[in-house]
């Protein structure tokens, strides 16, 4: 069997190092055009109906219930909070969308959840909304987190 000449191995390496970095920077870039802050009256907007429709269950100040985290006297789990101490930020903009609009009927067959379904009483337009409000409370580094979520979730 042959031996490889170095010029070779370095050429691939080369290859490599330069597809890596390819890589690199269409990952960076699809993060950065993917997620562009939503306008102020958008947020406003969410704010507005956040107050309305939401915080009676998961807090005024996004806070959720009490021991969220432990199951109720009637096995079901308490509002989460949808601040960055929460887990909502773990879900792609699609799942926290569905369980908005659709509230039980996005959960898995037989998962009982106290959520509401809000689309007959919110547009999708709100629902949007009230979702770039909760991520304009999230901290840049969640804020990157949970994008990353969302475009694994196209993948």
């Amino acid at each position: 069997m042959p031996k490889k000449s170095p010029q070779r191995s370095a050429a691939r390496k080369s290859i490599y190092i330069g597809l890596a970095v390819v890589l690199v920077a269409v990952v960076v870039g699809a993060v950065f055009f993917a997620w562009r802050p939503a306008p102020p009256s958008q947020v406003e907007t969410g704010r507005r109906l956040y107050a309305e429709a939401c915080a009676a269950c998961h807090g005024a100040s996004l806070e959720g219930q009490a021991n969220w985290q432990r199951r109720l006297p009637n096995g079901r789990m308490p509002a989460p909070p949808h601040d960055a101490s929460g887990h909502t930020w773990h879900h792609s903009d699609e799942v926290l969308f569905r369980i908005t609009r659709d509230g039980p009927a996005a959960y898995p067959e037989g998962y009982q959840t106290d959520m509401l379904a809000f689309g007959q009483r919110l547009t999708d337009q709100e629902i949007l909304a009230t979702l770039a409000f909760l991520k304009s409370t999230w901290p840049p580094e969640i804020r990157a987190k949970q994008e990353r979520i969302n475009l694994d979730s196209r993948r």
